[in-house]
């Protein structure tokens, strides 16, 4: 089956903070802990968006902020409009303070969901 970007309707959404200036693999590894965090969340709790999410092929967006407390807030919009999400913090043991929160996981969602929240952030 082959699916365009235009027929997907479901996604997952990495907000990254662009003030930590990660290095290219930490900043990969952080967006994987919170693809997978959100995934077996959504899996659990929104099976139905889980699963359509992923026979579409499970579309990721990553996008950016510039700070610790933006990131807050779109958590906070998240859980709100009753989206799964999760925050990651870093354990610390390569470049980053132990208990350094990096990235916040958005969905997967319906796009008309997550988009009101994401929408208007630049591509990291």
């Amino acid at each position: 089956m082959s699916i365009r970007k235009g027929e997907m309707e479901y996604k997952l959404v990495v907000v990254v903070r662009d003030d930590l200036k990660m290095s290219g693999g930490k900043l990969a590894v952080q967006v994987a802990h919170a693809a997978v965090s959100c995934a077996i969340q959504a899996k659990a709790r929104k099976t139905d968006w889980f699963s359509s999410w992923f026979k579409e092929g499970q579309r990721k967006v990553v996008v950016k902020v510039k700070s610790l407390e933006e990131l807050v807030a779109l958590r906070e919009r998240a859980a709100r409009a009753g989206i799964p999400n999760e925050l990651i913090t870093d354990a610390g043991l390569t470049e980053l303070p132990p208990n350094t929160t990096t990235c916040l996981g958005i969905g997967p969602a319906p796009g008309s969901h997550i988009d009101p929240i994401t929408g208007s952030l630049p591509l990291a």
